[in-house]
């Protein structure tokens, strides 16, 4: 299939809470076309508030996770019309990565193949990443003339030490997946068979933890790193009292009545149970 409709460039599946997604052009590697960008902030939209959703895990189709932006549909088609034609075409692809940032939700990148270039926006916006073994992560562009954009210099240097991401952005040399896990670019690298497995894993205790509190925390981490000290300590107190009004299920309370009084979990230990008084 080579003319795939607007509809079928993603794929999802939501199985006992967990919102299973999948970049689905996999004859091009799950490059990112207009299309694709497209229809994947339309599904991130239908899936974000729904009640039966607490985790979502972005994958690819086949043996891809993304091999980045689609070259001909969105940069050579889209440069033809003009800067009209490329600043649309880069506004749909960052909309929807800004949505996953930010998502109501936790999301997991599982990194089943290729990452490359334009992936790290997506790869980044993830709030947990895992890969397999035989992944692979390049920065490309250095090998046909561009420099990385999209983000992904943005994406290397916030996440790897700042001589690994300069020897990756220049030389545009591969890494493997545990060379990725080592330089910080993914929280873990497993076989390719153990990965599915590992995610469910991590995506069930997320699922058991309140989540206005994921929520909350998730935006938390992503927010003090460009403060001061001092901002972030302020902007904490007020992130507090936030979750306190928002969350409805009084959850800091019961994880207190638990611990205290009722003594049945430990907080270093295990999560305390939501759905108990």
């Amino acid at each position: 299939m080579t003319d795939r409709a607007e509809v079928d460039t993603v794929s999802y599946q939501v199985i006992d809470g967990i919102a299973w997604v999948k970049f689905n052009r996999p004859e091009k590697r799950n490059c990112m076309s207009p299309k694709l960008n497209r229809q994947m902030l339309r599904v991130l939209n239908e899936l974000e508030f729904r009640d039966d959703v607490g985790v979502l895990v972005l994958s690819g189709e086949g043996s891809a996770w993304s091999a980045g932006m689609d070259l001909k549909e969105y940069f050579r088609d889209t440069e033809a019309l003009g800067l009209k034609g490329t600043r649309h075409a880069q506004r749909e692809a960052y909309t929807w990565w800004e949505r996953l940032r930010w998502y109501q939700k936790v999301t997991i990148a599982m990194v089943n193949g290729w990452c490359f270039g334009g992936g790290y926006g997506p790869l980044y916006s993830c709030d947990l990443a895992f890969c397999s073994d035989d992944a692979q992560f390049g920065l490309s562009e250095i090998n046909w003339g561009i420099l990385p954009g999209g983000g992904a210099t943005k994406v290397a240097v916030e996440l790897m030490p700042m001589r690994q991401a300069m020897y990756h952005a220049l030389l545009g040399e591969n890494l493997t997946g545990p060379e990725a896990a080592a330089a910080g670019l993914v929280n873990e690298s497993v076989p390719a068979d153990q990965l599915h497995g590992r995610v469910s894993e991590i995506a069930q205790k997320l699922l058991a933890k309140n989540w206005e509190t994921l929520k909350a925390t998730k935006d938390a981490v992503r927010r003090v790193g460009e403060m001061t000290y001092t901002n972030a300590e302020d902007y904490l107190i007020r992130a507090q009292e936030a979750l306190n009004f928002h969350d409805k299920s009084d959850g800091r309370h019961k994880g207190m009545k638990q611990f205290l009084d009722d003594k049945t979990f430990r907080p270093g230990l295990s999560t305390y149970d939501k759905n108990r008084d």
